[in-house]
């Protein structure tokens, strides 16, 4: 393995998709606009230099209304560090920025299409996941 690391592979673990009745499908329907997006990463050691890494994204309402539907997908990917890779904070960048990097398009496309089939269409997550900027925030 001449990179730092290689994905050796990535499924769904999770999805969920809640809207409780017509009236709450109804006005979230309405009020999609109002959704954030949140993304929230774990990992899990496994042997021979392998993690399992867990991106989850949540479409949520934080307001403070009723009418509330609630999507969410568990994305795991199995990776590989390269054995001469030893520094934590080089680890930490390939789980956290580079693998991100390399999943997120195959996620966000499955988490849309599950947003679709849910009965609303048309979703578009106007402002793309900047992996780079997000772990450059972290460390500051």
């Amino acid at each position: 393995m001449s990179e730092q690391f290689k994905i050796l592979t990535q499924f769904v673990k999770d999805m969920s998709c809640e809207t409780p009745n017509v009236e709450t499908y109804l006005y979230v329907k309405e009020y999609l606009k109002n959704y954030n997006l949140d993304i929230d990463i774990t990992t899990k050691p496994l042997k021979n230099r392998m993690i399992e890494v867990n991106t989850k994204l949540s479409y949520s309402d934080k307001g403070n209304s009723k009418n509330k539907s609630y999507f969410e997908i568990i994305y795991a990917s199995v990776v590989k560090i390269n054995e001469e890779i030893k520094d934590r904070k080089v680890i930490e960048k390939i789980i956290l920025c580079d693998t991100q990097k390399e999943i997120y398009p195959n996620l966000e496309k499955i988490f849309i299409n599950l947003l679709t089939s849910a009965g609303f269409p048309g979703i578009r997550f106007e402002k793309k996941v900047d992996f780079e900027q997000l772990y450059s925030q972290r460390l500051n």
